[in-house]
């Protein structure tokens, strides 16, 4: 039975209400064991850390066991801080850790055919289906998949059996999968649904876990200031919740500007972006927008490393973020095994390029600027570009900068300039400020 919430109010809807529709949606089932596969630390603003303190205190008081299990894809594993932040009471020590190299179990394969397929003919290799083990373990009489849809650079919108093919799936599933999404495009697939990788996830939930008792629970949120704004909750066996999470998140996830933007600073909230791996979602969500010969200026005084592990963090380091067609070049090479290794790193590097179009910058306190400079972007002092453009006073929308500008030996002029401030669409953070002028 699908259970569907959707809110007209600007606050979204109420915890009391989220908490009766999953109520509802739990009623009537004879459960021993569950499992519950929610979103890490980077989908705070999801809601789905209120969602599984809701369901794990209801299952328990019935008496069900419950697993949790955080889809953490290739991040790194939560630490205690961030799951007491994000999941309130439930014991830390509750909590699983994926592991997206090792702990899978193979279901089969989406056939390179199919693939070639959707992708006209970009991708023809298959792609094995991989699930975390407790998938497919029986004892389970429910697995619970919370999560929010958004808009992504890889599969056009997120969650759904996203969920479990990269949160909880195999190294073979999300290298491919990635790398389907680089080469077909980001810029024909964000915020769209039914694209290649989407189809392949599909595929796979069609023919491999039809008969697991998965029950979606989607969200689509926004958080101005911080605070989550739930306007939709989309619960559900089957695709239909998808479908209806995906056409509110574009309503409330995209923005359109009138012209591509020329200069655009966006903010990392320190306490979760802390690798280029996640904070170049900066990249990812501006591109579009941004003007050929633009600037995108990142503030990441969180930022201490590239990858969100030692193996992609090295990968990053030596090939760079230097655009499609070189990170191409580098993959066909015999010699560069590693990056053909590990393709969700070279898709990684694909999307988080600005292929020439415009410029990259990243201010940071943790990194040397040689090591930026290194990786392909422009290094720069976090504190003096955020005493430039400070994300706690510039306010969302459009503000009026004057900079001081020598007009001659004697005098200054006031100059003003107009930019623009505006969330990032789909927003994992309270901070994420886009500014451009």
């Amino acid at each position: 039975m699908d259970i569907f919430r959707v809110s007209d109010r600007e606050e979204g809807l109420s915890p009391e209400e989220i908490r009766s529709a999953l109520l509802e949606a739990l009623a009537g089932r004879s459960l021993k064991k569950v499992l519950i596969l929610p979103p890490d630390f980077t989908r705070f603003h999801s809601n789905a850390g209120y969602i599984t303190n809701v369901c794990y205190h209801e299952l328990t008081d019935r008496g069900v066991h419950v697993d949790i299990m955080p889809a953490l894809g290739t991040h790194a594993p939560m630490t205690i801080e961030q799951i007491q932040a994000m999941y309130g009471d439930i014991p830390p020590e509750l909590f699983l850790v994926h592991d997206w190299r090792h702990n899978v179990v193979r279901l089969g394969e989406v056939p390179g055919d199919y693939i070639a397929a959707i992708t006209d003919g970009l991708w023809t290799d298959p792609v094995s289906v991989e699930v975390n083990r407790r998938i497919m373990d029986e004892s389970y009489d429910l697995i619970l998949s919370p999560g929010q849809v958004v808009p992504h650079e890889v599969i056009g919108m997120s969650n759904h059996a996203k969920n479990l093919f990269v949160g909880v799936g195999g190294s073979d599933m999300i290298n491919k999968s990635h790398m389907v999404g680089a080469v077909y495009g980001m810029e024909r697939m964000m915020g769209k649904d039914y694209t290649p990788v989407r189809k392949i996830f599909d595929y796979g939930m069609e023919h491999f876990l039809s008969d697991r008792p998965i029950l979606f629970a989607l969200t689509v949120t926004t958080a101005p200031g911080g605070k989550i704004r739930t306007h939709g909750l989309f619960i559900g066996e089957g695709r239909e919740c998808l479908n209806q999470a995906v056409a509110l998140a574009q309503e409330k996830n995209i923005d359109f500007v009138d012209h591509g933007i020329r200069k655009c600073v966006v903010y990392l909230d320190p306490s979760e972006f802390k690798s280029t791996w996640l904070g170049n979602k900066a990249v990812y969500r501006t591109r579009m927008a941004m003007a050929d010969d633009g600037d995108l200026i990142i503030l990441a005084p969180g930022v201490e490393h590239f990858g969100e592990d030692a193996i992609c963090d090295s990968l990053i380091r030596k090939y760079g973020y230097f655009g499609r067609l070189h990170t191409l070049e580098e993959f066909r090479k015999p010699e560069n095994s590693d990056l053909r290794e590990n393709m969700g790193a070279a898709a990684h590097l694909i999307h988080g390029s600005a292929d020439g179009r415009f410029r990259i910058t990243y201010a940071v306190k943790n990194i040397s600027q040689e090591e930026i400079r290194g990786v392909g972007f422009i290094p720069a002092s976090y504190d003096e570009m955020a005493q430039r453009y400070n994300p706690f006073t510039l306010h969302y929308g459009y503000n009026t900068l004057h900079l001081l500008y020598p007009q001659s030996r004697s005098r200054l002029m006031d100059q003003p300039r107009k930019i623009l401030i505006t969330a990032s669409a789909g927003s994992a953070g309270p901070a994420d400020l886009f500014i451009s002028w």
